[in-house]
């Protein structure tokens, strides 16, 4: 990559009889030249190609040097390679290996117009900041607007990406649902204080099948964490059964979801649930003798004790019907741990211990997931003054995850990488140093002959040029 260092050797010490000197002339080297990889789940998914048709582009086509599809290329290659911040950019833009792997004609950007852009093939953060912008643009047309983005089009897009990737449809599903804490740093619009997570933040909602995301909103954190949820699946569950009309459907939460709206919908659509529940005193009272049975268990062998119990129960004033509920009686080191949920599950489908332990408490591993998107694909950078544009922000790092998850699901499965998380497959196939040339007739990118996932690399290469084109 190009940089403006003055060119000058430096040396250092060696343990050796060589001595080591060091100068900035190598040419064009990458640090990301695992980027092909990304460059060729797309060529297979078309997941950006479609959320661009999200986007209008009002700028004139004639002046313009990078379409919206390079753009939101450009941006999401960069979160995925772990590039977080828009002014990232403004050194990337040298990168004749990135600007290659998005589908510049001209990589090296020797071509470009004006002279203060020659040899930067890729647009800067400025450009770049007037795409995320646009999601604060109304969709009519104006002078000063380059960009507008269709909301409703991007969340059905997300449940659309999920569908294209099964080539039958599965016989059932589980949606996990479940919010957490996007932690804010200066006076963004909807900034509040949470009591639970102690600071300023938002409070996305998402909504994941297994690995794959269906659904990021971003909300405000003065509401209730189930705000939104009935919404959601209101507007999810039908464009699934749209295309998989006989495939059974549960959704799985934890007491934060627990509320009789979301209870009245599912039972009247033919959907199954499992939520945890709040405990209580009368909850309590009708598990007491599985406590007292799981508490002479543990005081007679000293290990953790755990026994099932399960009733009808209905609140006082706000179910309207009784429901089936689990409890678990738990006794460990520190005292009684009962625990609850609901479900419209029948006794026939699971039994209690089943449904407990291998239902419910494999929604845990969503949470896992969320980190991944929050914590490694820099869903918590919502640093625009604007909730509707930090709600672009936080689309495009689920789609960076999207892409990322597409690679390990398609490439990636029964290899010892399979289960691997986001920033171990950046790490180890994605951040390749290499070195680049180009010419008129191609650009060669020339890996280290010591790359040590080479046969790795060449597998997933392989499988993904295998892959048949999505039919959108």
């Amino acid at each position: 990559m190009q940089t403006q260092c003055k060119i000058e050797k430096l040396e250092f010490q060696a343990e050796g009889v060589r001595k080591i000197e060091v100068d900035f002339n190598g040419g064009d080297i990458t640090s990301d030249g695992g980027i092909l990889l990304l460059s060729q789940t797309e060529e297979s998914s078309k997941i950006i190609s479609q959320l661009a048709e999200c986007f209008i582009d009002h700028r004139n086509q004639n002046y313009i040097e990078h379409t919206k599809e390079e753009l939101l290329k450009q941006r999401i290659y960069g979160l995925a390679l772990g590039y977080e911040d828009l002014n990232d950019h403004d050194q990337l833009r040298y990168d004749p290996a990135i600007a290659a792997a998005i589908g510049k004609s001209d990589p090296t950007g020797k071509a470009r117009r004006r002279n203060s852009d020659q040899g930067k093939g890729l647009a800067g953060k400025s450009t770049l900041n007037r795409l995320e912008l646009s999601a604060n643009n109304e969709k009519s047309p104006d002078k000063e607007k380059q960009f507008t983005v269709d909301n409703e089009i991007i969340r059905e897009l997300f449940v659309n990406l999920y569908i294209q990737s099964h080539s039958v449809p599965p016989s059932e599903i589980v949606l996990d649902i479940d919010a957490t804490d996007d932690p804010l740093h200066g006076k963004q619009e909807g900034r509040y204080f949470h009591g639970y997570y102690g600071n300023y933040c938002y409070l996305p909602l998402y909504i994941f099948c297994g690995d794959q995301l269906l659904s990021a909103e971003l909300r405000t954190s003065d509401k209730d964490a189930a705000v939104g949820a009935l919404e959601d699946l209101k507007r999810i569950i039908p464009q699934i059964r749209q295309s998989w009309p006989h495939t059974k459907i549960t959704i799985r939460a934890d007491g934060g979801f627990c509320r009789e709206e979301i209870f009245v919908w599912c039972e009247a659509n033919d959907v199954k649930y499992v939520i945890g529940m709040s405990k209580n005193d009368r909850l309590k009272k009708f598990l007491q003798p599985q406590m007292e049975q799981a508490k002479q268990a543990y005081e007679a062998t000293s290990e953790p004790s755990r026994v099932f119990g399960e009733f009808y129960y209905k609140t006082k004033n706000s179910w309207s019907l009784q429901r089936r509920v689990i409890g678990k009686a738990e006794h460990l080191e520190k005292g009684a741990n009962p625990r609850f949920i609901v479900t419209n599950l029948s006794r026939d489908e699971y039994e209690a211990k089943q449904l407990y332990e291998q239902l419910y408490c494999a929604r845990g591993e969503m949470e896992n997931r969320i980190k991944e998107q929050q914590l490694e694909l820099f869903a918590d950078r919502l640093s625009t003054s604007k909730l509707k544009s930090n709600q672009l922000r936080l689309w495009f790092s689920s789609i960076a995850y999207v892409m990322m998850e597409t690679l390990r699901r398609s490439a990636l499965n029964e290899t010892e990488m399979s289960q691997a998380q986001c920033s171990t497959i950046r790490l180890k196939l994605l951040k390749i140093g290499a070195i680049v040339k180009v010419s008129v007739r191609r650009v060669y990118i020339g890996f280290a002959s010591g790359y040590p996932f080479q046969s790795l690399f060449i597998k997933v290469y392989k499988r993904l040029s295998s892959l048949q084109p999505c039919q959108t």
